[in-house]
């Protein structure tokens, strides 16, 4: 990892677990469920991907509002 880091440049801190929360939020945006993020990291309880897995501005773009099936 230290080698990798100093290959990209990248100067802050940065280990495989920081990685973790990275890796769960790129699975999520390509449409992975939860479900199989929680076993991928070997997470014991099912609400804790959801510490590892923040909301991108991509995520956000396609949920769409229940309120655009209605028809009006």
């Amino acid at each position: 990892m230290r080698r990798h880091k100093k290959q990209c440049g990248i100067t802050k801190i940065a280990t495989l677990h920081s990685s973790r929360p990275s890796f769960a939020a790129h699975l999520l945006d390509n449409g992975t469920d939860t479900r199989f993020i929680q076993e991928l990291l070997g997470l014991k309880y099912m609400s804790t991907p959801q510490n590892y897995t923040n909301v991108s501005s991509r995520s956000m773009k396609v949920v769409k509002s229940p309120m655009e099936d209605l028809d009006m």
